[in-house]
């Protein structure tokens, strides 16, 4: 489009009708990324504080009857506690030998303190930002979809056995409930549902980490960072590339891109490494998410179909709310891991797209904090003419993050899209790939 008609187009419908235009419409590059974003699935969901796109309005006739929906759990701590203790015994050893500068020991007192509240056995439970998120689009749910939400509704909330997922969901439903207090809510947590909510694919896995032992690693050697932040770490040049070398940046810039998961933890980020610094541990991490749930030939355009059951079971869901009178809700709460395959598997927006060339894919519009941010999150929203039932004349739009997305068949209007004819495309889709019930115990 001509930069006049772009202009005109923005003046006529106004920004928020431009906010509701899919994500895809603009393509994002290298240099549009924040240095928050660039935690990637640590970036802290993006409406908790900021207001989500606006929704265009259902095609005439039409009302929102059903939804169903994958999220992940909301901000959490770090699983594990080797990124604190390689930081902070880095850095420990270089305030005995008295090389730290001011800023390398208000980093060092930093460290010192998140690593002590983590080991309290903190590792990777749900931060306060985490429920916040979760209530937050819980609540949003009901004001966008009051038809669906109300007093009359069956809701059905499951979630993985993880303690952070499963708080998650308990933290959404309260934002639903403080919205309708009497709605009807039924919670399960359970390995038997394990199978569909984080499914364990071990072909897609083998393929993985043939990858990432090959193509990966050498694309991220043509990335390894310089080091120019010890600079302002450290005051002894010598020291510096001796005794820590690239010992402290991988650790180090991973444990404190988490910080905007806490609201009580500093963001040193900003401090301490320049944009570019930050940028290209994400252009790395980027290429792990590709490879984790993308599509690409490096990985034989596997990755998306380990979430086939998980459609499936989304797919028959719905199955049963078409000849019911009754709204209806499915929850699932679960992780990252699930939401990047299952988005490139209902192909929303360009995330289904494939994507070869590591080296292109940060100015491609493929960005990982696009999809697995914090509390991300699929909804699928049904709709029909009042007083109907059955399939025939049911429309659907999807939700990335609170974003109205693209859809690979069916389309009527705008992010509307024909339920028979997407519902088909993805059946035959996933066929071969579906499983049926399997025993599944997290990883």
């Amino acid at each position: 489009m001509k930069p006049e008609n772009l202009k005109r187009l923005f003046l006529s419908f106004g920004l928020a009708s431009m906010m509701a235009l899919p994500a895809v419409a603009n393509t994002r590059t290298l240099a549009d990324v924040t240095t928050h974003q660039a935690g990637g699935n640590y970036y802290c969901y993006p409406y908790l504080y900021e207001t989500p796109p606006a929704q265009t309005p259902a095609p005439e006739g039409y009302e929102p009857f059903h939804m169903e929906h994958y999220g992940r759990h909301g901000s959490r701590w770090h699983i594990g506690y080797k990124l604190f203790d390689k930081s902070y015994e880095i850095l420990d050893k270089a305030k005995s030998a008295g090389k730290l500068t001011p800023l390398g020991e208000k980093t060092y007192e930093a460290i010192k303190t998140i690593r002590e509240k983590a080991h309290e056995g903190r590792s990777g439970e749900l931060s306060d930002k985490g429920a916040w998120q979760h209530q937050g689009i819980g609540k949003r749910m009901v004001e966008n979809y009051p038809q669906i939400f109300n007093s009359k509704t069956n809701l059905d909330a499951r979630s993985t056995v993880v303690i952070r997922s499963i708080l998650s969901m308990f933290n959404a439903l309260d934002g639903i409930r403080s919205m309708v207090p009497d709605m009807k809510i039924k919670t399960d947590a359970s390995y038997a549902d394990m199978w569909y909510m984080n499914y364990s694919d071990k072909e897609a896995r083998k393929l993985r980490q043939r990858a990432d032992s090959t193509v990966v690693k050498e694309f991220n050697r043509r990335h390894a960072d310089k080091g120019e932040y010890l600079k302002k770490l450290i005051n002894d040049p010598v020291y510096a590339k001796d005794s820590i070398g690239n010992k402290l940046y991988h650790s180090l810039l991973t444990a404190l891109l988490n910080c905007q998961s806490h609201s009580d933890q500093p963001w040193l980020v900003d401090e301490i490494f320049t944009p570019e610094e930050v940028k290209e541990r994400w252009v790395q991490k980027n290429v792990y998410w590709l490879m984790q749930g993308g599509n690409s030939k490096i990985t034989e355009n596997r990755m998306p179909f380990s979430q086939s059951n998980l459609l499936e079971n989304i797919i028959l869901s719905a199955d049963t709310a078409m000849n019911s009178t009754v709204p209806s809700v499915n929850l699932r709460y679960g992780h990252d891991t699930i939401v990047m395959p299952l988005t490139a598997l209902m192909e929303l927006d360009n995330f289904g797209d494939e994507m070869n060339d590591l080296e292109a894919l940060a100015d491609s519009g493929w960005h990982d904090y696009l999809v697995v941010p914090m509390a991300a999150n699929i909804q699928m929203v049904f709709y029909r003419k009042p007083g109907t039932t059955g399939d025939d004349d049911v429309l659907v739009k999807v939700l990335l993050n609170e974003r109205e997305t693209k859809l690979p068949a069916g389309h009527v209007s705008g992010p509307y899209y024909r339920w028979k004819d997407l519902r088909d495309y993805y059946m035959k889709k996933i066929a071969p790939y579906t499983t049926g019930p399997v025993l599944q115990y997290e990883n």
